[in-house]
């Protein structure tokens, strides 16, 4: 079982990005990309000190040119409905470059942007920089049902020392896809409940459909050294009671539970041969979504945002296509990586009671379900996940409700991007067979302790 949070670190629980893209390299790509964030930091700092409307607040989104749209619809809604001007930032689609634009701003203390949007793995390092303002005193006043919320998701993501500090907008886990038509043929009634039944009604699958379709596989999901690997980690050790263990300056990655877990990876791949060779070289996001949505595979491990896609005109697994929880291992429970956007104030900002009237209208039903029916986003808001005309488009929210119930961020500390760089490197190396799964967990530890101890030496003392 997961041990209780420290008063410093809440233990992490197992992203997305709304629509994610993970493109491998290119040449000359990591140098466009870098001048593409320069100029964008450049364009913050200018919109921040230059544009602060009088008497109004300032809201920095970003994202692709039509969700763009999108928010500045919404934008003119809240300036009709309470006369207060905002100025509407807009950041780049690219996830990075939107984090490094905030961060420039926040780390100069400018009072713009009032009001903006993080990726879930951002909210703990925008806490422990003390750039967000505690929300508790505002939700108080203004009533705010957080019952209305996924209680795991508020006190896991959107808590820091005891502190509400932001609150979910859109909200990502990873789920289980399936073929149904498959199943069926099998005579398999219901989606596999553990890791184990999987395996077993993939090697059956697989065995009778590689006869016609070389390329088929049981089970495809996200093995490449990048973030998804992380996140798929953290739902096999998770749902077998494993996971990243944080206290008192002490980590734990090496024990019965993850390594029970690893070895199941490694032999999804190796051993069952369930998994393709390519999941610890290539296997993204969208690289498994086009394995599975060209009929070659029984499942899928994704994010929702893979299910419109597979059931487009053009797709070869359209209507035969249902999702389910993740599998666990016996004695476990199910559980999925928590990805999505939370929205925070500035702790910089001077019209904070302002600011938080958009946030409210940010998070109001209308606007939750306007967001739902326009961008296919998952809400934020439980309620609405029992809203007629919403499930009437969006059939499977009803079943991501159960999924988002068990759902973990990453680890909530500041320096998560270190350690989950160390661990993409040595549960690969294991996947790939270059080290055993128990040696690749010590050598994990013992690099990820060094990142650890050295943060809390190092940390500045709280006043």
């Amino acid at each position: 079982m997961h041990k209780h949070p420290t008063a410093d670190y809440r233990e992490p629980r197992c992203e997305k990005r709304p629509f994610p893209s993970y493109p491998v390299d290119q040449p000359g790509h990591r140098t466009m990309k870098i001048i593409a964030t320069i100029c964008c930091v450049i364009g913050v700092l200018l919109a921040a000190g230059c544009t602060h409307p009088e008497n109004g607040i300032t809201l920095s989104v970003g994202g692709a040119p039509a969700e763009l749209d999108f928010w500045q619809s919404l934008v003119e809604q809240f300036e009709a409905q309470t006369n207060i001007r905002v100025d509407f930032l807009r950041q780049p689609t690219d996830t990075d470059q939107r984090r490094q634009g905030l961060v420039v701003a926040l780390e100069a203390g400018t009072s713009d942007p009032d009001v903006f949007l993080m990726d879930v793995v951002w909210i703990a390092q925008f806490a422990a920089s003390g750039w967000l303002a505690p929300l508790d005193e505002y939700a108080a006043e203004d009533r705010l049902d957080l019952d209305t919320y996924f209680s795991n998701i508020l006190n896991l993501a959107d808590r820091y020392h005891e502190h509400l500090i932001a609150l979910p907008v859109y909200v990502d886990a990873g789920l289980l896809y399936y073929r149904s038509d498959l199943l069926d043929d099998l005579g398999v009634s219901h989606p596999p409940a553990t890791w184990q039944q999987l395996a077993a009604y993939a090697s059956r699958a697989q065995n009778t459909m590689i006869k016609a379709q070389p390329g088929f596989h049981g089970f495809v999901w996200q093995g490449a050294q990048y973030e998804g690997l992380i996140c798929n980690f953290l739902e096999f050790a998770g749902s077998n009671g494993g996971g990243i263990f944080l206290q008192n300056g002490k980590i734990l990655l090496n024990h019965r539970a993850n390594l029970e877990a690893l070895r199941f990876m490694r032999d999804l791949i190796h051993r069952y041969r369930l998994s393709p060779p390519s999941t610890y070289t290539e296997m993204r996001e969208e690289q498994v979504r086009e394995t599975f949505q060209q009929g070659n595979a029984l499942f899928e491990r994704n994010w929702p945002y893979a299910w419109p896609l597979h059931q487009q005109a053009d797709s070869r697994v359209r209507g035969v296509t249902a999702i389910a929880p993740l599998p666990h291992f016996p004695g476990g429970q199910s559980v999925s990586t928590l990805g999505g956007w939370h929205v925070g104030i500035s702790r910089f900002s001077d019209q904070k009671g302002l600011a938080w009237k958009l946030v409210a209208f940010l998070l109001s039903y209308d606007t939750q379900k306007q967001m739902a029916l326009k961008l296919g986003w998952n809400p934020g808001r439980r309620d609405l996940y029992s809203d007629p005309e919403v499930l009437r488009n969006m059939p499977h929210l009803k079943r991501l409700e159960e999924v988002f119930q068990n759902a973990r961020p990453r680890p909530t500390v500041p320096y998560y991007t270190q350690l989950s760089a160390v661990l993409q490197r040595y549960l690969n190396a294991a996947l790939a067979g270059k080290l055993e799964p128990q040696a690749a967990l010590e050598a994990a530890q013992k690099e990820a302790q060094r990142i650890v101890q050295r943060y809390h030496t190092n940390r500045p003392a709280r006043h």
